[in-house]
């Protein structure tokens, strides 16, 4: 079970990397990885988006309906549906009320100021999803073909059927491997 609760890093983005937080989203028996406010501190750090002040159960609430949120509008993007109104209005909504200010720092290399809050890392997540489920890049995503994963995760190429979880492919190509055989027994 601890390797179920592993958070998974390589969707493509940190807000695809948001909404790894769970797997097997769709299945019987989801994996809840956001499931306290000191998980939720690791994530942020792991994303180098460590706030200034630690995060609350309300900051962890919050992490989790925004990554609700861009999950459902990420599959109506990918999928080429109108997304549902109410998460329309909950992201901006939630891009309004916090704006992400960029600021630099200088030191080894250049680097964005940490952000304050967890609020404020969240608002980095959503403009960065915003940009991407809005622009050109949108073009790049893909959903997971696993039904009870269907994760989404960028894929430039266009090529991968799987997303980056290796229970998924591995998932897939048994079923594809008893397929043929069935087929050929035929």
């Amino acid at each position: 079970m601890a390797d179920r609760r592993e958070f998974r890093f390589g969707w493509g983005a940190t807000w695809l990397d948001l909404l790894a937080t769970t797997g097997q989203t769709f299945g019987a028996h989801p994996v809840e990885r956001l499931d306290s406010v000191a998980r939720l501190a690791d994530w942020l750090a792991r994303t180098e988006l460590t706030p200034a002040r630690p995060p609350t159960e309300r900051d962890l609430d919050r992490a989790c309906r925004l990554r609700e949120t861009l999950r459902t509008l990420a599959l109506a993007t990918v999928r080429g549906t109108a997304p549902a109104p109410e998460a329309v209005d909950e992201l901006a909504e939630f891009l309004h009320r916090h704006p992400d200010r960029v600021r630099l720092d200088l030191a080894d290399r250049l680097r964005r100021q940490p952000p304050a809050s967890t609020t404020e890392a969240l608002a980095r997540i959503a403009h960065q999803a915003a940009d991407q489920l809005t622009g050109p890049a949108r073009h790049a995503l893909s959903i997971c073909a696993e039904h009870d994963c269907q994760a989404v995760f960028a894929d430039p190429v266009g090529r991968r059927r799987w997303c980056p979880a290796p229970s998924c492919a591995s998932r897939g190509r048994v079923r594809a491997l008893r397929a043929r055989r069935a087929a050929a027994a035929d």
